[in-house]
């Protein structure tokens, strides 16, 4: 007999864990392979999991509901009906975790003994120690906890519910959390995978040295023309702002440590507000592509959206980062982080008598002020005459 772990896939390049939302085959069921087994949720959307190969379900089977850390064993695949045992997972048959040995304290580049730290971002997601619990963790994290002046009771724990070196790195690396214990009673609300993926992504553009210029710019004539033509507005400016990069090039280029990374098309990610969270769905070579295919393409990723069935390569990848929040009329302006991987991202004001707050956040590495004032300008120009543009567009896709 042969049995082989189902794992928690990883759906997303932010994801630690995921919901298993649903099984849609039975313990002991033939499958073939790419059926689909089960409905899982990333931080991003609900995927489908598929059978890898064909064979039976076999048990145990993580129960739905559950948050688990990618890697884990969630089921099996056995090449026997007879060996596909029913039910949940029990203690002794529980669904592993994939975890990592406790590291060794390792130098950092200087030499000086310093601790070398994990990425926070790839710590397994679990609970953080309820008051009253018995807090688990290895005696080095201990330790280290000590020195470091870290409140195991404040860390969250590895996917296995031990606190080790890593954990107490993390959270160290983290800054200091707020003292509850010093204001009312309180109780935790756990984040979901969305809420946390977002605060992840936050905490990433910290190294990024950025700075904001903001101007005043026309709106009326691209409203008009999104009424008149029956297309968001959004997806204007998101055109609007793509032609401005093929004039300035260096907002479609990335920071690395070896040097500027130059793109070789324009794809912008547009902020939306979800239920619970924040989306950024990318549209794929805005200045090239003509408007009726932008249109259907922004078209089908807000469907998508809608019934949470958005793919990693729909929201991964942008080179520019537009967010409007225009349809708030009381927002004259603000400022949007840069994404990592991006140079900039485009915070859109409501519009008042014909003209909108516009706020372009940069990564210093990359552009410098007087590229952030022409690319404004550019665009400023490209907004107060939208005819040409739009009708050379449209032809395009004739």
């Amino acid at each position: 007999m042969t049995r082989t772990p189902i794992r928690m896939p990883v759906l997303s390049d932010t994801m630690q864990s995921g919901r298993l939302v649903s099984w849609q085959k039975q313990a002991g069921e033939a499958v073939r392979k790419g059926d689909l087994l089960a409905e899982v949720e990333s931080d991003k959307a609900i995927m489908d999991l598929e059978a890898f190969d064909d064979g039976y379900l076999a048990g145990p089977l993580a129960p739905p509901g559950e948050e688990i850390p990618v890697g884990s064993v969630i089921g099996y695949l056995s090449d026997r009906p007879e060996s596909a045992a029913t039910g949940t997972a029990e203690a002794d048959e529980a669904p592993e975790v994939a975890t990592t040995p406790e590291p060794p304290v390792a130098a950092d580049a200087a030499g000086d003994g310093t601790p070398a730290a994990a990425s926070p971002a790839r710590q397994p997601v679990s609970r953080i120690p309820e008051a009253g619990t018995a807090i688990k963790a290895s005696p080095y994290a201990r330790g280290l906890a000590r020195e470091l002046g870290i409140d195991l009771s404040r860390v969250r724990p590895g996917g296995d519910g031990i606190i080790r070196s890593r954990q107490v790195l993390a959270a160290a690396l983290a800054g200091p959390l707020p003292d509850l214990d010093a204001g009312p009673p309180y109780r935790y609300k756990l984040f979901t995978s969305m809420h946390r993926a977002v605060a992840d992504n936050m905490i990433a553009t910290l190294h990024t040295p950025m700075f904001r210029v903001s101007a005043e710019l026309p709106t009326a004539g691209l409203q008009r023309a999104a009424r008149d033509r029956g297309v968001s507005f959004t997806l204007l400016l998101a055109r609007a702002a793509a032609l401005g990069i093929q004039e300035h090039p260096k907002f479609n280029m990335a920071y690395t440590p070896v040097g500027l990374a130059e793109r070789e098309r324009i794809d912008v990610g547009i902020a939306v507000d979800v239920p619970g969270g924040l989306l950024t769905p990318v549209i794929h070579d805005v200045a090239a592509r003509p408007l009726v295919e932008l249109q259907e393409e922004w078209r089908m990723l807000k469907g998508r959206i809608e019934r949470q069935r958005l793919a990693p390569a729909d929201y991964r990848g942008a080179t520019f980062y537009l967010s409007n929040m225009g349809i708030f009329p009381g927002v004259l302006g603000f400022d949007a982080l840069v994404p990592v991987g991006a140079a900039a991202i485009l915070a859109v004001g409501a519009s008042r008598d014909g003209r909108a707050v516009m706020t372009l956040t940069c990564d210093h590495r990359v552009v410098y002020g007087a590229d952030a004032a022409r690319f404004l300008a550019t665009l400023e120009e490209t907004l107060q005459g939208p005819e040409e543009w739009l009708e050379a567009g449209s032809e395009a896709g004739d």
